[in-house]
């Protein structure tokens, strides 16, 4: 025979156990290290999810019981943007979770090496530490980045006034403007970097 709505309403709040459980509220968990029967888990018991339900529902109580022994705030939203409505929501503050869960995807596979790492581990190479991705610019009195946006390797392509030489580097050329050069050549660096890095990945493959 099942629990009727008016038996659910008026079970107690407390309830009692033999060993207390434990709880993990960040995750919203309780673990009840209570000794099972055998007989009322069986498959062939009449009673068997009646009793399964009432186990749950104790050990919901005695979380709900403890969450609401937390700190709780006030505050308010709004229901309906276009409306303009607000309503008042009470908010539980739940403690960090002290579990670990399991990863929801596998571990990533290794990436497999590039050229120069099979390379730099054959010969004893090992990689130089990173001196950062900032510099500090004298001039504005801020760290700027290295590279790209607003990076200090465009410092030349902001001056209005630049120096240029008088002679040619060869016969036949003309004045080059430093600044055009510049940008020129990070092009060019560019594309050779991309060159190699499909280089590389099609060397892992």
């Amino acid at each position: 025979m099942s629990t009727s709505a008016e038996e659910r309403k008026s079970l107690p709040v407390t309830v009692e156990k033999a060993i207390p459980v434990t709880y993990d509220l960040g995750n919203l968990a309780v673990f009840d290290s209570n000794t099972l029967d055998r007989n009322d888990l069986d498959s062939s018991n009449a009673k068997r999810e009646e009793h399964i339900k009432t186990l749950t529902r104790d050990n919901v109580q005695l979380m709900i019981n403890q969450i609401l022994s937390l700190p709780i705030k006030n505050s308010t939203e709004s229901v309906n943007g276009s409306s303009g409505q607000s309503a008042n929501v009470t908010l539980v503050q739940l403690p960090d979770p002290t579990t670990d869960l399991p990863r929801e995807k596998p571990l990533p596979k290794p990436k497999a090496p590039t050229k120069w790492e099979q390379f730099a581990a054959k010969k004893g190479i090992k990689s130089k530490e990173k001196a950062g991705k900032m510099v500090y610019d004298e001039a504005s009195g801020e760290w700027v980045p290295k590279w790209g946006y607003k990076g200090a390797n465009k410092k030349l392509d902001s001056q209005w006034l630049v120096e240029v030489d008088d002679a040619p580097k060869k016969s036949g050329d003309e004045l080059i403007d430093p600044r055009n050069l510049s940008r020129a050549e990070r092009k060019k660096l560019v594309k050779k970097n991309e060159l190699q890095q499909k280089r590389n990945l099609k060397g892992a493959k």
